[in-house]
Order: C-alpha cells, then sequence, then structure tokens
C-alpha cells in the first residue's frame, strides 16, 4: 500500500536549465522586445513575461503537492512585481521588494535556529538530498551527534549569510538599473535587463556560496563518520536493489 501510494504521487527533480528559461529568460525577452506600443504594449507585456514564472510556479506546488516556503515568496515576489508595474507605484517599491523575499528568508533561517526545526535541514540536510537516517546512527555510534550540531549551526548562520548578501544586492541592482516609471516601455525595458543581470551578478555567487556551505558539511559527516560522498548522498546503493 505504502509502495502504491508513493508511486502515485510524482518525485520533483531539478531542472535548471527549464528553470532559467520559464523564469529568466523568456520574462527578459518579453519585457525588452515586446513592451513597445506597436506590439504588445508595457502592460500587456509585463503581464505576459509575468505569467512565465508564475505559471510555473503554481503548476510545481499543485502537481508535487507539497508546501514549499521559498517557492510561495517566489510566488508573491512576481504576484508583487506585477502590481507595482501595472498599479505604476514609484520604482522605490521595486528596489525594496526586491531586497524583501531574500531578506525574509534570511531572517527565517535565523529564527529557525531557535525551534525544533532549522530551515538548513530543509534545505540542505534533508533526506532528498542526503541520508539522513544512516548519517545519525554513525554520529550516535562515535558519540559526535553534539559536535555536529555545532557545526550544523554555523553552516546554518553562513546560509543566513548568503540570503542577506543576495538581498542586499538585490536592492543595489534594482536602484542601479530601474529608474525609469513603472508602466512604461523603458520600465519594462530596465526590468527585464535587470532580471538577466541578476542570475550573473546574485544568482551564480549565492549559488557558490550554497555549494561551499554544502562542501562544509560534507567535510564534517566525512571526517565525524567515514562515510564516503556516495554513501552520504540520499538513495545510495538503493540503484543495485531489485
Amino acid at each position: 500500500m505504502t509502495a502504491t501510494t508513493d508511486s502515485r504521487t510524482p518525485t520533483h527533480k531539478p531542472r535548471p536549465l527549464i528553470d532559467l528559461a520559464i523564469s529568466i529568460l523568456i520574462p527578459s525577452f518579453i519585457l525588452m522586445k515586446l513592451s513597445g506600443e506597436h506590439r504588445l504594449g508595457a502592460d500587456g507585456a509585463l503581464i505576459l513575461a509575468l505569467a512565465f514564472p508564475l505559471g510555473w510556479g503554481a503548476f510545481e506546488l499543485i502537481k508535487y503537492r507539497k508546501f514549499n516556503f521559498i517557492a510561495l515568496l517566489g510566488l508573491i515576489s512576481v504576484a508583487l512585481t506585477g502590481g507595482i508595474g501595472l498599479l505604476k507605484l514609484d520604482t522605490q517599491w521595486l528596489a525594496v521588494k526586491e531586497a524583501l523575499i531574500p531578506g525574509l528568508i534570511g531572517i527565517a533561517v535565523l529564527v529557525s535556529t531557535r525551534t525544533r526545526y532549522p530551515l538548513i535541514r530543509t534545505l540542505l540536510f534533508n533526506k532528498t538530498v542526503l541520508n539522513v537516517d544512516k548519517i545519525h546512527d554513525r554520529l550516535q555510534q562515535g558519540g559526535h551527534v553534539e559536535h555536529f550540531e555545532t557545526r550544523l549551526m554555523r553552516a546554518t548562520y553562513w546560509l543566513s549569510g548568503t540570503f542577506f548578501f543576495s538581498s542586499f544586492m538585490n536592492y543595489v541592482l534594482a536602484k542601479w538599473i530601474v529608474v525609469s516609471p513603472a508602466g512604461t516601455e523603458a520600465f519594462n525595458d530596465e526590468l527585464g535587463r535587470m532580471t538577466l543581470l541578476s542570475y550573473p551578478m546574485i544568482a551564480i555567487p549565492s549559488m557558490i556560496m550554497l555549494m561551499t556551505i554544502f562542501y562544509y558539511l560534507w567535510k564534517t559527516i566525512h571526517g565525524l563518520t567515514g562515510l564516503s560522498l556516495e554513501e552520504i548522498m540520499a538513495n545510495a546503493g538503493q540503484e543495485s536493489q531489485p
């Protein structure tokens, strides 16, 4: 019964190229190339551009039937961008919005350290990424649980710092690039350029920081348990099972 239920629940698999195209490349192209009055117009292009990441995010949330706090914040972020553009609000609000979302995640990561469920376990140290049960068993056998929790807490602070970096850079990028009034073709063009630049200037550095944190966790786990990378990763050894 359990196996049947699990097989009916779609498993989310990372699709970075599709995410990049739908969330960044296609919306940026629409904003920069289709915002003219002789094409879709500023409002039409903005609505179409935001429909891609909004629709994709909603589709994934519904399909995988799993609440995802960060994905939900992403949907809210897209909706707020649309509201700022369509309501023609001051562009200062765009900069605030760009900084707000990653800033809230960074604060949530810090606050979660005071709860029973630190967010780093959801983001990095979870059963879809690592063989958590096996790691925990080895830590208990060696009497290293407390030492590992200290290292995990340190990684949590670094993780929150990654989001605060993203928040600061988002604000700076928005203030630097988006200077035209909302609801204009120039605003859409600048929004498109900001979206494109956010990937090399913010997303890639943040990804490198996350990879560094993950490497730190792997070195810690390997040092305390003696497990190899293959044994540490989730689903290790299951491929050989019938």
